[in-house]
């Protein structure tokens, strides 16, 4: 009885390590995705959110809003250095890219800036947040075999332009949700770049 009872308990042993070692490997991939690559592209501002750039945007009032307001709002290029200075030929080609285009279709405001010529400038704006995260498994990422990555962000542009220091113009547009995903993948693995240059060689 004894003997039966001691190759049970041998028996079990392995058994627990087994498990005991399924458990240590499984939490060793957890921990290794973990430590796969993260990144964030973002540009200086100070909106956290689509919503908060869309609503200082919304202060502007055509005719009315000065660039003193501007100012005020923090949508100039001296608080916000997300903020670039377009001159009159900057909005000249924005607006008029060929000769094709008729300018009596543009907007009133345009047109008032253009006429304006170089009493006419713009502030334009292209803001983007992007944070991109690497998940799947660790070692396939690690040796460059494959590569997955989940994006997620948004993206604010606007354009207003001034004549005689008061806005004539304003446009708003973006991407208030972005979220991609990249798959890349790499048979040859670390080897892959080294491949393709032998290629083009």
């Amino acid at each position: 009885m004894v003997n039966a009872r001691k190759l049970r308990i041998a028996g079990a042993v392995p058994a627990i390590a087994q498990r005991f070692f399924i458990a240590a490997v499984v939490t060793a991939i957890s921990a290794c995705s973990a430590l796969l690559p993260r990144s964030e592209a973002l540009t200086v501002s100070p909106w956290q959110s689509f919503e908060e750039a869309q609503r200082a945007f919304d202060q502007i009032i055509p005719h009315k809003t000065t660039v003193a307001d501007l100012k005020r709002l923090k949508l100039e290029p001296e608080s916000n250095p997300n903020i670039t200075i377009l001159n009159y030929s900057d909005v000249l080609r924005r607006f008029i890219p060929s000769p094709s285009v008729d300018a009596s279709s543009l907007d009133v405001g345009v047109r008032e800036c253009l006429r304006a010529a170089t009493h006419c400038q713009g502030y334009e704006v292209d803001h983007r947040v992007l944070k991109r995260n690497r998940y799947g498994n660790f070692w396939a990422d690690i040796f460059n075999f494959r590569r997955k990555t989940d994006i997620q962000g948004w993206r604010f542009n606007a354009v207003v332009l001034i004549t005689d220091d008061v806005v004539v113009y304003k446009l708003t547009g973006g991407q208030p949700a972005i979220h991609e995903y990249e798959d890349s993948n790499n048979p040859l693995g670390p080897l892959q770049e080294s491949a393709g240059a032998v290629i083009l060689h």
